[in-house]
């Protein structure tokens, strides 16, 4: 089985893109930051990386075309949160950082608490808190 897992996504103006998944609190990952605008980020307490990629180069290794995330969504990515009130921190720093909020913080069966915003090149995420001790059981 793999050990890591590497989210790779092409964005239009790199240096925007990492000032915001830096306001969001990823990590930078300063060993790898590239001259073209690529960097990477860790995400969570566990071994996963995201990778930004200027569009060209990120098409140059696909030999594919990019889907308009502004148009469609190519993939949901979602992000466990520690607590109702940590939603709704990430969505005011979405708010302010020129991010879309797609919907804002609700319940969601009485035991998932969350949103779903786009990043400034709408890629969308999903950001969840679960309290499993309301869980339905069964």
């Amino acid at each position: 089985m793999a050990r890591d897992l590497w989210l790779n996504l092409p964005v239009r103006e790199p240096e925007r893109s990492k000032e915001f998944y830096l306001q969001l609190g990823f990590r930078l990952n300063e060993q790898y930051v590239g001259q073209d605008g690529s960097c990477s980020f860790f995400v969570g307490d566990n071994q996963i990386v995201l990778m930004l990629f200027p569009e060209s180069r990120f098409s140059s290794f696909t030999k594919n075309a990019i889907v308009d995330s502004q148009q469609g969504t190519e993939v949901l990515f979602s992000l466990g949160a520690n607590s109702r009130d940590e939603v709704d921190e990430i969505v005011l720093k979405v708010e302010g950082n020129g991010g879309t909020v797609l919907r804002k913080p609700e319940e969601q069966g009485g035991w998932m608490y969350g949103c779903l915003f786009a990043d400034p090149d709408g890629h969308r995420w999903n950001v969840l808190y679960m309290d499993t001790s309301k869980m339905p059981q069964g």
